[in-house]
């Protein structure tokens, strides 16, 4: 069983950065991470997505350019650098990991969730 653990999450004024951190419980290297999110009284969606070698990234059109995803199989870590925050980014972003080494945009090839961490931008 995989835990993961986000942490990063905060306030910060709109054109602000944040940086997300993923922190699987299991060595996780092989396995394909992504990030969602889910803003208030919105169905969660996806975010950014990374293979398991890294080598292999996809974003939402609504980040694209603005938002990395990285890993750092070293510290089994998969971050979310996101820059030119806006407010409607606002909302709880979840980490994920698939077993599978493709990345996927679908929630349910996603075998593993964390809790979520709350991002809030204000105008």
């Amino acid at each position: 069983q995989v835990q993961l653990v986000e942490s990063g999450g905060g306030l910060v004024q709109a054109g602000g950065s944040l940086r997300l951190s993923c922190a699987p419980s299991g060595r996780t290297t092989t396995y394909a991470m992504g990030w969602f999110r889910q803003a208030p009284a919105k169905e969660r969606e996806f975010v950014a997505a990374i293979r398991g070698s890294g080598a292999g990234t996809y974003y939402a059109d609504s980040v694209k350019g603005r938002f990395t995803i990285s890993r750092d199989n070293a510290k089994n870590t998969v971050n979310l650098q996101m820059n030119s925050l806006k407010p409607e980014d606002t909302a709880v972003y979840y980490c994920a990991a698939s077993r599978r080494w493709e990345l996927s945009l679908v929630e349910s090839d996603y075998d593993y969730w964390g809790q979520g961490t709350q991002v809030t931008v204000s105008s």
